[in-house]
């Protein structure tokens, strides 16, 4: 059955017609101007939308004339000719030959994701190159930042104002259906972050002529919030989940911040429109981050959460820190360790360092319900000077971490340039224009205020500027550079050699998996044990500690996955130490 044609954006109907629909509920007149010159006015419907069928082609430039005065982009352009001011494009989505048309994608449980900026990468041809290197080291999916047009050539994609656009600056949309392609031809699937809680400073034209957009009741960190009551509203940001899904094959979405989304029965619309249109054969995956740890989601549509908790935790027991969101996690920090093995979420109700009560119950999720991460590119560029958890940790902790990342049930998500042990920084970087630019360096500043480092500091210590090309170009993985070296290949080695383990022995058990509980062994130690599906029972002993740690010894009859600084016989766990085994089934 033909798919729907969707209510927003210029779409083709024949090769030489182009529909139009604008929902511009707040003004008089809208036209359509074709980089041709010529102009036609779209014909006012109900509820404040405008369309017509223009003469024009696939590759045709446009933009609408609201009112005679203003032009402005299509809020739902499938491409721009140049940046977010710019004439949008009509595009053909159906003239791409696909060579992987039997792909279906990968089961859930077989996921492990390498979340990477396409920008720093080289664009979309660039993230292409990697793709055999990837597969090898045992990656399954690449998790690629959000992709929408963004004002300017550098941005996290944040701060992007049309996300049915892939960014012009990483290439055409043809060049991401080919990237996808070749990805799939090697096995890998692709996911993309898209944001659907807010849209950026500088290039979005919607306030201009459909204000109900909004809504001025509820504000968010980036203005007022979008008003998600209103269909209108929610078909736009479904349609554009559709189309990554449907026109570029998209194999997941990680939907950005859902806590600032204030009706959550938008997402489980969402969620049931993808999987509708994907139909049962096709593995589609949806993940959330979302600060209010709504466990109900995870059984409404969507397969997982990443879990901040989970990297809290073990981020203070690795590096100390205490300031900021850890200081949530800097007191019991081996129970709330035990507590995100066994049970998913550390926070369930439990009241923050603010006082406000956080989360729901989530002991009878299943561990693959939640990404665990010991790095992304939250809280690596959300730190002052974006240093990577490998500057901050022991090294021999940061092994037995991220063992236990790479072995446990959850999900497991790497960032680029990780597992070779980077050092570069990842900087929050932009591309703005100079009075925006202000404002957000001034705002990095004050973002900054509560730590030590920077409070009271005029004139003292700065973050980098976001604005700046090296803060760019500083941020970009040395890959070729690394490869070889005997400061990189030991990281490499370890994190290839794990993923191997977790393929041969954890994937192939991840059907049903329930915690077996988890014990406190000592402070900052640990023993958890799930059982999987066909019974074993997986067993990872961590220290974390600069003490010995007495753990039970490995039974005769266990297959042991992975031992670093461990004593199999007398179960004596070494400081920043772990172990990983199969139990006989119980």
């Amino acid at each position: 059955m033909p798919q729907k044609l969707p209510r927003h954006g210029a779409h083709l109907i024949d090769p030489s017609t182009t529909r139009f629909a604008l929902w511009a509920p707040d003004a008089r007149e809208v036209s359509v101007e074709l980089d041709t010159g010529n102009i036609s006015l779209l014909q006012p419907g109900t509820d404040g939308w405008f369309s017509a069928e223009v003469p024009c082609p696939a590759g045709t430039g446009y933009r609408y004339l609201i009112d005679g005065e203003l032009r402005v982009p299509d809020p739902a352009s499938r491409a721009q000719i140049g940046d977010v001011h710019d004439f949008s494009r009509v595009v053909d989505h159906s003239a791409f030959e696909w060579t992987t048309e039997g792909w279906n994608g990968r089961p859930w449980h077989e996921t492990i994701i390498y979340e990477l900026h396409a920008g720093l990468l080289g664009g979309f041809a660039g993230v292409e190159s990697y793709l055999p290197y990837l597969k090898e080291l045992g990656i399954t999916a690449i998790e690629l930042m959000p992709l929408g047009e963004f004002p300017g050539a550098r941005n996290w994609g944040y701060d992007g104002v049309l996300p049915f656009a892939p960014e012009c600056s990483y290439g055409s949309p043809d060049d991401l259906k080919r990237l996808v392609d070749k990805a799939h031809a090697h096995g890998l699937m692709v996911y993309v972050d898209v944001v659907y809680n807010h849209f950026g400073p500088d290039g979005n034209y919607l306030h201009a002529y459909a204000e109900p957009f909004f809504r001025d009741d509820i504000q968010t960190p980036w203005g007022p919030s979008i008003d998600f009551r209103r269909s209108e509203v929610r078909d736009y940001f479904c349609e554009n989940a559709l189309m990554w899904v449907m026109d570029y094959r998209i194999d997941g979405l990680r939907l950005d911040a859902v806590h600032a989304i204030s009706e959550k029965d938008f997402l489980v619309e969402l969620a049931q429109r993808v999987r509708e249109a994907a139909g049962p054969d096709r593995h589609v995956h949806l993940v959330l981050e979302n600060e209010d740890n709504s466990a109900g989601l995870l059984e409404r549509g969507f397969d997982a959460q990443w879990n901040d908790d989970g990297h809290n935790v073990l981020h203070h027991l690795l590096t100390g820190e205490q300031e900021g969101y850890y200081a949530d996690f800097a007191s019991e920090p081996t129970l709330k360790m035990a507590r995100c093995l066994g049970e998913g979420f550390i926070y369930q109700g439990d009241t923050n360092r603010r006082g406000h009560a956080r989360g729901e119950p989530s002991a009878h999720l299943p561990p693959s319900s939640f990404v665990l991460f010991l790095q992304n590119h939250d809280q690596i560029g959300n730190r002052a000077f974006g240093e990577r958890l490998i500057t901050l940790a022991d090294p021999d902790s940061l092994r037995a971490a991220t063992a236990l990342m790479l072995l446990s049930p959850m999900v497991p998500l790497l960032f680029m340039g990780e597992e070779w042990g980077s050092q570069q920084p990842f900087l929050y970087f932009t591309d703005h224009n100079e009075e925006l630019a202000q404002a957000v360096r001034e705002g990095r500043q004050r973002e900054f205020s509560e730590f030590a480092l920077f409070a009271g500091n005029e004139g003292g210590t700065k973050v980098p500027d976001p604005n700046a090309v090296k803060t760019f170009t500083a941020s970009r993985p040395d890959f070729a550079g690394s490869v070889g070296q005997p400061e990189f290949e030991p990281w490499r080695v370890l994190y290839r050699d794990l993923l191997q383990l977790r393929h041969k022995h954890i994937i192939p058990r991840l059907g049903q998996v329930r915690s077996e509980g988890v014990q406190v062994l000592a402070d900052n130690a640990v023993s958890a044990r799930w059982q999987l599906a066909d019974g074993r029972v997986l067993r990872i002993d961590i220290n974390l500690s600069e003490a010995f740690v007495a753990s039970e010894p490995v039974p005769h009859d266990a297959e042991p996955l992975y031992l670093n600084r461990v004593d199999p016989d007398s179960g004596m766990l070494s400081p920043h130490s772990v172990v990983a085994l199969l139990e006989a089934a119980r």
